[in-house]
């Protein structure tokens, strides 16, 4: 009867077998150099990594080459806190590395309502850093969702505090501040771990089927201040010429009036020291003036002649020559 080759169990010192112990003595070494290659770990220059132990917080490791206890034991969770992370809202960048950057409902976020009822497109970006890498892990299940929200809620209650003209013109910077005044103290509140850098507000516009009415309404609003800015313009030309003429004038009036108050007061310091003359000697003073005056007046009267009053006729006196003027002109 023919025999059938029987299984092959060599054992320790026998010819052909092999040592079953010494292969799972290798086994188990290698097992224990692949868990502890996998305990290896690196933290980037700009990273923690947050250790736990069974699930729990035991501590954070900085920058560099790290171990931790392999198979299951520690895990590391490696958090960006030296990096500026941001969240956009209505729009969306290529090649973002934050899962939390972009969301699937961009246009649903960006359409609000402002206080006076009307709708606007509003896009922004919040920028943060991770301040508490501990309090960021646990405090919150979902971090970076529950930032999202918040900042949609504080910026929806922000711009409906505002008009329309606000929101698309001269309030965008006190929108940023409010915003980031009220995002900053909910996240401080609920222990978030985050600290909020910035609240920046980009795209604001009205909705695509009215944009063009809002235009047309922002250009009469720019003529309008074209028009005032003009109308300024010339009357801080006119003003200022009518305002110097004004005190030009004023000036030649006042002038005017001190001369005439000094010549007054010359003529009375004058005619005061006429009369202290006079008074001192009266009938010589008189005189004096009489003669003063005739000496004025007479050259300026031309040929006169004077009679006595005790003449009784002229005709005798109508013989004299003529003067001199008159006889040059009479001469041919």
């Amino acid at each position: 009867m023919a025999e059938f080759p029987r299984p092959f169990s060599g054992s320790r010192g026998q010819p052909g077998g092999f040592d079953v112990r010494g292969l799972a003595a290798l086994g188990i070494v290698a097992m224990v150099i692949a868990g502890l290659a996998r305990g290896v770990y690196t933290v980037g220059p700009e990273s923690v990594g947050v250790v736990q132990r069974f699930g729990k917080y035991v501590g954070t490791a900085g920058p560099g080459l790290r171990f931790k206890i392999p198979f299951g034991i520690d895990t590391v969770t490696i958090l960006p806190v030296k990096r500026q992370l941001k969240m956009e809202f209505g729009f969306g960048s290529a090649g973002a590395t934050n899962l939390d950057q972009v969301s699937g409902e961009q246009a649903k976020e960006s359409d609000m309502v402002t206080g006076d009822l009307n709708a606007a497109h509003v896009e922004w970006v919040v920028q943060y850093e991770i301040a508490d890498p501990e309090a960021f892990l646990f405090n919150m299940r979902e971090p970076g969702p529950t930032l999202r929200d918040l900042a949609e809620s504080v910026m929806r209650e922000v711009v409906g505090d505002r008009t329309v003209d606000e929101v698309l013109t001269i309030g965008r910077q006190g929108i940023e501040t409010d915003a980031i005044g009220r995002l900053t103290a909910l996240v401080q509140d609920l222990k978030m771990g985050l600290k909020v850098q910035q609240v920046q507000l980009k795209n604001v516009h009205p909705p695509t089927p009215v944009q063009r009415s809002f235009d047309e309404v922002n250009r009469a609003q720019q003529e309008r201040e074209q028009m005032i800015n003009q109308a300024n313009g010339e009357y801080n030309k006119v003003v200022p010429r009518a305002s110097g003429e004004a005190e030009r004038k004023l000036r030649d009036a006042e002038g005017y009036a001190l001369k005439r108050v000094n010549e007054a007061q010359g003529d009375v310091a004058r005619f005061t020291a006429l009369l202290e003359q006079y008074e001192k000697a009266a009938e010589v003073t008189r005189r004096r003036l009489y003669l003063e005056t005739m000496a004025e007046i007479l050259p300026n009267l031309g040929g006169k002649i004077i009679l006595d009053e005790d003449a009784s006729q002229f005709l005798p006196l109508m013989n004299l020559p003529a003067p001199r003027a008159a006889a040059g002109r009479s001469a041919p």
